[in-house]
């Protein structure tokens, strides 16, 4: 269940994707939370870098192996303003980590990129859950998953030249 705390976070990831926009990528953003509420790593996305593994959710799965004991990783959990992609999925699960909450869901920014006219991604676009078990996983969150559209919608209409 979605409380105060979780809604603070996923503000925090909309924040970080607002800031990777700003920047020229792609408006992801993630943070990595405690058990006891800290907050221990946060990105944004960087794949305007050249590398298209520079996710959020993956930086946070590598930071979390270098710097986290297993028992530690178990009990963190990923908030993120979308749904994680295979990649990040996979990292996650082998990773060890805990609860994953996104604000919007792979399915609507499938459904967000057709509306748009956007090329498909050569990645298939799987739920969480299509790539990993035994993993709480809670989202989308539909007032921050509006939040996370009007994002991607800016971001694809500034590339395409689209006013």
């Amino acid at each position: 269940m979605i409380d105060d705390i979780d809604k603070q976070h996923l503000t925090r990831c909309i924040e970080l994707a607002q800031e990777a926009l700003d920047s020229g990528d792609e408006p992801f953003g993630s943070m990595l939370v405690a058990k006891d509420g800290r907050v221990l790593f946060e990105d944004r996305n960087r794949v305007s870098s050249g590398d298209q593994t520079r996710h959020p959710e993956f930086a946070i799965a590598k930071w979390a192996a270098e710097n986290l004991p297993e028992a530690e990783r178990k009990d963190a959990v990923v908030y993120t303003s979308g749904e994680h992609c295979a990649m990040c999925s996979a990292a996650h699960a082998w990773v060890g980590l805990g609860r994953i909450v996104y604000a919007a869901s792979t399915e609507q920014f499938t459904r967000w990129r057709t509306e748009l006219g956007a090329t498909p991604g050569r990645v298939r676009p799987l739920a969480i859950q299509d790539v990993i078990d035994d993993t709480l996983v809670e989202g989308p969150v539909d007032e921050f998953a509006e939040r996370a559209k009007a994002l991607h919608v800016a971001y694809y209409r500034r590339s395409t030249g689209q006013q």
